[in-house]
């Protein structure tokens, strides 16, 4: 077994209780999408880094796990098993500075790899996924889908941010702030291509809730 298949097993028995959306699938998606845009755009960007990133990043990620210092412990000890001492920094690098809520008050200094990893994982908050896992994510935590008296708060910090307020409100709160985010040319056309299906569902949903 490659070492990159080891890190995709260790991902695959820590998500696989998850129920939030950031599952072992997820983080399989990210992946694709990393590798997509390393040979498209970044071909002489690491491959093993960056794509170890994409599968661990959710793995201390603290809208999955209760005890985030424990789960960070858990993967470091891991990583040691796999990789190199500065392989280890380099992904620990990307996943605690690749989250949206990690750049709410300050964007985050990222490496060619953490970018690319980090326009993959948008990506998975984007179109028909992004829509699915949006629903699945609030539901998850109680958040009702459309509450015309809860309106969008654009100003938030983590805390706010973590507090949620409704599903729809979390299309313009976040996800349609990553498209501008993007860092890659091949991240930046999917991320347009998937915000106009996610301006017609919309369009949709509003069209089916005037009662008027």
């Amino acid at each position: 077994m490659n070492r990159l298949a080891i890190v995709q097993e260790y991902a695959k028995q820590q998500l696989a209780q998850d129920q939030t959306g950031h599952d072992y699938a997820h983080v399989s998606r990210v992946a694709h999408w990393a590798k997509v845009i390393l040979e498209t755009d970044y071909p002489t960007a690491d491959p093993f880094i960056t794509l170890s990133a994409a599968y661990v990043h959710d793995v201390i990620d603290d809208k999955v796990v209760c005890d985030v210092d424990t789960a960070k412990q858990s993967l470091r000890h891991f990583l040691t098993t796999v990789a190199t001492e500065n392989e280890c920094q380099l992904i620990f690098d990307i996943i605690e500075h690749m989250s949206f809520s990690a750049n709410l008050t300050v964007k985050q200094k990222l490496s060619i790899e953490g970018q690319i990893v980090q326009d993959a994982d948008r990506l998975d908050a984007l179109g028909a996924y992004g829509i699915l896992r949006t629903a699945y994510y609030g539901g998850s935590h109680g958040h009702p889908i459309y509450d015309e008296n809860i309106k969008v708060n654009l100003t938030q910090d983590k805390a706010t941010y973590r507090k949620g307020t409704t599903v729809i409100n979390h299309f313009y709160e976040k996800l349609f702030l990553l498209i501008d985010q993007m860092n890659t040319p091949t991240g930046k056309k999917e991320a347009q291509r998937r915000e106009r299906f996610m301006n017609e569902f919309l369009t949709e949903f509003y069209h089916e809730l005037d009662f008027d």
